[in-house]
């Protein structure tokens, strides 16, 4: 007898194994004295507007770098769209996101994003509000120089009638203090 795998549930014990190995590293190698200088903060703002559109976006995160190489860390979301009488939507998330380099300019990246996404329709459309959950998991490639990464990934999940994403490709500049 087999079972059918769900991609959601494989990602997330994909990303809770490496979570698992990193703190297992973590607890061992570190003393809690220090911490906090291992940890590194960044994150992202994001605006758009035209034409009777808006979109705003706040997404904190953090990292904790294990070594050089390796780094685990978390993220939020939250995101507001508006399209002028045709749709209002809030979307609320995390993410949990491991990062490794192999040189010092080059960075791999694995990333699970969970996201809340409300959308309520202008009732003059008679389509019905939509309240869903999406997962991502999102595989990249990115230059880095120092504290800056700029790549693109993609999303091995997208579904193109659910995701809030344009496309399964997504570029990206990660900043970390």
């Amino acid at each position: 007898m087999r079972f059918p795998l769900n991609k959601t549930l494989l990602s997330g014990l994909i990303i809770i194994l490496l979570s698992s190995s990193c703190l297992a590293q973590l607890r061992t190698t570190q003393s809690s004295s220090d911490f906090w200088s291992h940890v590194r903060f960044g994150g992202g703002i994001g605006l758009s507007f035209g034409d009777g559109f808006f979109s705003g976006t706040l997404a904190p995160s953090a990292i904790y770098e294990f070594n050089e190489q390796f780094a685990l860390g978390v993220g939020l979301n939250g995101t507001y769209n508006k399209r002028k009488d045709l749709y209002k939507s809030t979307v609320f998330g995390g993410s949990l996101i491991g990062l490794f380099n192999p040189i010092p300019e080059i960075q791999l990246s694995a990333e699970f994003e969970e996201l809340n996404v409300s959308r309520n329709w202008d009732d003059r459309y008679a389509r019905p509000n939509e309240n869903y959950w999406y997962p991502a998991l999102f595989l990249g490639l990115g230059y880095r120089s120092h504290n800056v990464s700029v790549g693109i990934r993609y999303d091995v999940l997208y579904d193109e009638g659910k995701s809030i994403y344009g496309d399964a490709w997504v570029p990206f500049v990660r900043v970390y203090f």
